[in-house]
C-alpha cells in the first residue's frame, strides 16, 4: 500500500516508520528546512522516504505521487494544514482514503467528508472514550467515528439488567445499520456469531451506520 503522511514531526514520523515497519510504501512530506534536515536521512536509513515541500501546495502534492497515494494522512500540528491537505488530496486526486489528526478537540466537527476527511482522529476525545469504555458499565460510549461522522464505533459494556443478557445475536433483532463486530468477555475477544449468548459484563462493539444509536441503546442498555 502507497501511503503519504503530511507532517514530519513526532507523530508523522512515528507513523511512517510503524507503516514502513508493516511493509508499506510510505512518503513523508516536510516543509521546515530543519527538520528534513535533522531526521530525514536517519528516516530515510528506515526506508521512510522523505519529500521537502509544503503539503497544502497542490503541485507538492502532485510531486510527491499523490494521485497514485492508497491513504494520505494529515498529521501536522496545525489543523487548518490538515483540512487543507485532505481537501486536496480528495478533491484534486481522489485518493481513495484520508486520515486527518485533530490537534484541537474544537475544531473536531470541521473534519468531515466537505473537508475530504474519511477518518478524523482527535487524542482529547479518543482518551475521553477510552475513559468512559474503561469505567461505565451499562452506557453507551461512542469510541469512533467513520466517513466523516457517517459511521462510528461504539462500546457497551452489559448492566446485569441490560434486556441484552442471555440472549442471543439473533434473538436481538439488531437494525441492518448496525453490525456487532467484537465482544469482550473477561478479556477474551470473541468473534460474534448468531448464536452467541450475550452475559453481563460482556463488552460488546457495534459498527453502526446511519441513525441507529437509539436503537442500539434500547436493545444493550435498556
Amino acid at each position: 500500500m502507497k501511503v503519504i503522511v503530511a507532517g514530519g514531526g513526532s507523530v508523522g514520523r512515528f507513523t511512517a516508520e510503524e507503516l514502513v515497519a508493516a511493509g508499506h510504501d510510505v512518503l513523508l512530506i516536510e516543509n521546515d528546512r530543519a527538520v528534513f534536515r535533522d531526521y530525514g536521512k536517519a528516516e530515510e536509513a528506515k526506508g521512510v522516504r522523505w519529500h521537502l515541500g509544503d503539503a497544502c501546495d497542490v503541485e507538492v502534492l502532485r510531486a510527491a505521487g499523490a494521485s497514485d497515494a492508497d491513504v494520505v494522512a494529515a498529521v501536522t500540528g496545525d489543523d487548518e494544514d490538515n483540512l487543507v491537505v485532505s481537501l486536496l488530496a480528495k478533491q484534486e486526486f481522489g485518493a481513495p482514503r484520508v486520515i486527518a489528526r485533530v490537534n484541537n478537540p474544537k475544531n473536531h466537527w470541521m473534519f468531515n467528508e466537505m473537508w475530504g476527511v474519511d477518518v478524523a482522529v482527535s487524542t482529547p476525545h479518543l482518551i475521553t472514550s477510552l475513559v468512559q469504555e474503561a469505567v461505565s458499565v451499562g452506557n453507551f460510549v461512542k469510541l469512533m467515528d467513520f466517513a466523516g461522522g457517517k459511521a462510528e464505533l461504539a462500546e457497551v459494556t452489559l448492566a446485569s439488567e441490560s434486556p441484552a443478557c442471555d440472549k442471543t445475536l439473533k434473538d436481538l433483532k439488531f437494525p441492518r445499520s448496525a453490525t456487532v463486530v467484537a465482544i469482550v468477555r473477561k478479556e477474551v475477544v470473541l468473534v460474534p456469531e448468531s448464536d452467541t449468548i450475550l452475559r453481563a459484563g460482556d463488552e460488546v462493539m457495534v459498527l453502526i451506520t446511519e441513525d441507529a444509536e437509539l436503537a442500539i441503546q434500547k436493545i444493550l442498555v435498556g
